[in-house]
């Protein structure tokens, strides 16, 4: 039972960056665009985040240290020391990163977070648009070139705020990080009378103690109200998308704009700024999933590893596994999670073995792909403009 809760809440975590990535790219294929660059866009997106907080929580802690200072040198005490007038805005009683007990504002912390995210993100977007849309450069070219590009920006800075913060491994952004990792699980706890599922024991026994110790309610808990809010977030922005797509005019309006770019302008529609904002605002949600990576999973902290990377490809693949509808990436992205880390909780599997498991999601997607290619429902396939620039002289 600890090794099913374990695999399914590591499955969420890993589908929900994969879930952000994947209905930010829907919504600029949609448009007829189609943005190979949502690794880079997430790495992008993921380091504009950590920049942003790790800056702020820095200047917070700078303007303490310096009151404090002034505080004490004008004969108070330390103990007695509270922030006032903006600094008692930007900051709040901390145990973690504090100076004289105080540290920055975790949840002022979030909002830059969500705005440096989106907004770097977004730019990174405009960069594929502009490139594609107004100069009509290949757009397979443009998204892979995006993606080193933003792998190689997102390293670099990241390397950059490791020596600030003193080596590899120190950039730690706690207090903000903490407030996106908040969750109902204490609240559902105290209503239910259940305790937390220890599924990081460290031992056998403590682990057979805590599955002992488990009731339903325990399990219900762990499986829907253990997660960040972000998690939650990106159930929303997928239901959101999917009823946008489906049910508004801009919606129905975008989609057109995918299928026959021609017609669409003929009918009205200014097909270039439809694709502008469909590619900005798309990557914004895609660099959310970066985000989440990094201040959920990882808890505040910058990893040069290539995760990043591997799940923005995931996200590219989940594209097509959703069939181009939102909702379907919901619970495409959990299983995508679940096929990644089955491995793990498979016994005796060799490094080769380990390595084909780790195939599954792509092969689900191939087998997804050609299922749909032999089907041609009207319903399944992909825009009919997808790739391909529009030329309004050709018209």
């Amino acid at each position: 039972m600890l090794q099913y809760l374990t695999l399914f809440t590591t499955a969420v975590a890993f589908g929900t960056v994969i879930m952000f990535g994947a209905i930010g790219e829907i919504i600029t294929e949609k448009s007829g665009n189609l943005n190979l660059g949502v690794p880079g866009i997430m790495y992008i997106g993921g380091i504009a985040g950590l920049s942003g907080v790790f800056i702020y929580q820095n200047q917070v802690l700078s303007a303490l240290r310096t009151a404090v200072d002034e505080f004490t040198a004008a004969g108070g005490l330390v103990e007695d020391f509270k922030p006032e007038g903006a600094l008692a805005f930007f900051s709040e009683a901390t145990t973690k990163s504090s100076v004289a007990g105080y540290g920055a504002n975790g949840v002022i912390g979030v909002v830059i977070a969500l705005i440096c995210t989106f907004v770097a993100a977004a730019l990174a977007g405009l960069i594929y648009a502009f490139l594609t849309i107004t100069l009509r450069a290949n757009q397979n070219v443009t998204g892979l070139t995006l993606t080193i590009f933003g792998g190689g920006v997102a390293n670099f800075f990241g390397g950059s705020l490791q020596q600030l913060s003193g080596g590899v491994g120190q950039v730690q952004v706690h207090t903000t990080s903490q407030v996106f990792r908040l969750n109902l699980l204490p609240l559902w706890n105290s209503i239910t009378g259940g305790h937390a599922v220890a599924a990081d024991a460290a031992s056998a026994s403590e682990a057979a103690t805590s599955v002992s110790k488990m009731s339903f309610g325990d399990v219900i808990g762990d499986l829907l109200f253990s997660y960040g809010w972000l998690v939650y977030l990106a159930i929303i922005v997928a239901v959101i998308s999917q009823t946008f797509l489906t049910r508004t005019r801009k919606g129905l309006n975008l989609r057109a704009v995918g299928e026959n770019p021609a017609t669409a302008d003929a009918a009205g529609i200014n097909v270039t700024v439809y694709k502008y904002l469909a590619t900005c605002i798309g990557a914004g949600i895609s660099g959310l999933g970066g985000l989440y990576y990094v201040m959920d999973y990882t808890k505040g902290t910058w990893a040069n590893d290539g995760t990043i990377e591997t799940l923005g490809w995931l996200a590219v693949a989940l594209v097509i596994f959703a069939t181009w509808r939102p909702k379907n990436t919901i619970w495409g992205a959990y299983l995508f999670g679940v096929l990644f880390w089955l491995w793990l909780y498979i016994g005796g599997l060799t490094r080769s073995a380990q390595e084909l498991f780790r195939m599954l999601p792509y092969v689900v997607t191939i087998i997804v792909l050609i299922f749909i290619s032999l089907r041609r429902k009207p319903e399944t396939q992909p825009p009919a403009s997808l790739g391909l620039s529009y030329f309004r002289e050709d018209r």
